[in-house]
Formats: structure tokens, sequence, C-alpha cells
């Protein structure tokens, strides 16, 4: 999906924050865009969209199989009996809408927190401020801040922070309410990519010690030096979106040695074109595949393999036994 990467970004400077904003509407957009077609049901995306537009088919089951693939494991998640509560961390979710599906099916964690940049959170404090039906989502006790980019509540929190502030994120998960020992699932979609190494390794570094029951999902691009992986990485350029963290984790291979190397007990990391035909179901992959005509076959085969799903586990409850690609 080289041409809507990312939910988020995290960055100092008006161009950065120009940049943050640009591409976190493009994934939204491409979101709806699914939605409109019927690849998937989200009844609030549209509320987050002031301009929608109509993706390729080429892009729409790309997204398709980015959002199936977070929703299969994230529910897999809240399915497991731990005997406690669950939490999700969404770090630089943008304006992602899962929670509030989730919370519509019934199947909201105990407890969703999702961090960004601060422009991007007051503008989603605002439009939760604004829509009855994602306020109301929110709870009744929830004290929403535009002017601070937050939302702190029981079952929801939004917190803005850059992620390369280490102490801060300490700060901001006890703000949030988020308890280091409980059963956490932490998803980061094409966020950690546009950091540097240094602050790559800190952060996966920081969630392995601080969380020691967790799923981390980790989407984002691999293999810079091809042809195609070339021309996604000039595409983010010219967008003033560098992918920073590239070449340090350009493998599967280095996916997973990223979550090794920092202390996560079991990792796996799949290509995007075997996590589609292995992993989603080969019902819902015949279901979106009739859709829409679809011609591209040769450059669809090579954007999933550009993009890749790393599962990294800490498991000192004994509670993720097979999950996942584990079990596949």
């Amino acid at each position: 999906m080289a041409m809507a990467p990312s939910d988020s970004l995290t960055g100092r400077g008006s161009s950065s924050t120009a940049a943050v904003q640009a591409t976190n509407d493009d994934a939204t957009a491409s979101k709806l865009s699914c939605v409109k077609k019927g690849y998937m049901k989200d009844d609030y995306v549209h509320l987050f969209v002031r301009r929608p537009v109509r993706r390729s088919p080429i892009i729409n089951r790309g997204y398709f199989a980015r959002w199936a693939t977070l929703r299969k494991l994230l529910l897999e998640f809240l399915s497991i009996d731990s005997g406690c509560a669950k939490q999700v961390l969404s770090l630089g979710a943008g304006f992602d809408t899962t929670f509030f599906q989730l919370k519509e099916e019934g199947a909201a964690p105990d407890l969703y927190v999702e961090l960004d940049f601060k422009e991007v959170t007051s503008k989603k404090a605002s439009l939760i401020d604004h829509w009855s039906q994602l306020r109301d989502k929110v709870g009744p006790e929830a004290s929403i801040s535009t002017a601070r980019g937050e939302v702190i509540g029981k079952h929801y929190s939004l917190c803005p922070v850059d992620l390369r502030d280490i102490q801060k994120l300490d700060d901001v998960i006890r703000l949030a309410g988020l308890d280091p020992s409980l059963p956490t699932f932490i998803i980061a979609e094409c966020v950690l990519i546009y950091l540097d190494p240094d602050s790559i390794n800190a952060i996966v570094d920081w969630a392995a010690k601080t969380f020691s029951s967790a799923i981390f999902f980790l989407y984002e691009q691999i293999l810079p030096d091809d042809a195609f992986g070339e021309q996604m990485m000039k595409n983010l350029e010219s967008r003033g979106c560098p992918l920073l963290g590239i070449h340090a984790t350009p493998t599967l291979k280095a996916k997973e040695n990223l979550f090794i190397d920092h202390g996560w007990q079991r990792v796996v990391a799949w290509d995007m074109q075997k996590v589609y035909s292995e992993f989603i179901e080969a019902q819902e992959r015949r279901r979106i595949e009739r859709l829409e005509l679809f011609d591209e076959f040769e450059e669809w085969h090579m954007m999933q393999e550009h993009y890749c799903v790393t599962q990294a586990i800490n498991d000192a409850k004994g509670i993720f036994q097979g999950f996942g690609f584990l079990k596949e």
C-alpha cells in the first residue's frame, strides 16, 4: 500500500506535522474506500474523513489484508481466557476506529489506549467530542480536552506523546490507566519504520521491559533495495516521509531479530503475501476478490512481498501458546 503508507508518524517541526496529517488522512480515506466497496464493516470511519476518495482495487485489497490480519489477531487475543482484564495499546493510532467498532460489537477490551502526535490527538479528541456516536462509546465519565489532545476514560484513553521520549511514555501510560501487569496487545502499524533505528530499538526494548504478558503487532515495509523497494522509498521520500528505520531491519529475519535482541520471548515475521494466502480465511479472500475487477496481479504480489507483519510475544502468564502465526 505504497500510496497510503501510514496511520500516523511521529516527528517534530511544521513540515513533519504536515506529513503526519497527510498520511493519517490518506490511511483513513483508504479505509473508508474499502468500507464503501464492501470489503469491511466500519460505521465510524466516515466521521473522520473530510474528502472521501475512491481507491484503486489494488489499494483496497491491500488495505483489507492489513485490516483483516490485525482484526483476526486482535480478536484472538481478546477471546483468550486469561482470568483477568485485557488491554490494547495503539502506538501512532491516527484516526483509527477499531475501538469504536469493537465497542459496538461488544468485543472491546477493558481498556483501549491510543497514543499519537499531539496535532493528531487534538483533532481526534475534537471529533470524538463533536460526534455523539463517538462520545457515547468512550463513556459519560470520560474527560475530553481538545486543547491538550486528550481523552481520559475508564475504558478508552487518547494521549499525545512523542514516541521517542521513553520517559514520557511511562508517564503517559500511567495517565491513561494502563496496568503493565495485565495482558496487553500493542499495535504499531507503519509507525516505527519512520523513526531512526536508535528510537525504534528504545521503543521495542521499553515495551519488552514494561509488559510481561503482551503481543506486539508490527506492520510495516521491508525489502528497500530491489526495484520495487527503491520506488516505494522514492514515493515516500517525495512526500516528506522517508523510511528512516528500514535499512536497519530490511528483511523478515531482521524484524525478528529486532524483537529477540530486545528481550521478547517469541517472534514470527511473515510477509503479507504469506499472510494473505495462509492466515486470512479462504472464504474471506473469495468474498473480497469478487468485489472489484482486478488485473494487477504482478504488482499485487510484489506489493505484498514488501510489507510484513511481525508478531512478538512475552508470555509471563503462559496464555499465548500457539497464538496467531505460531499455530499455522
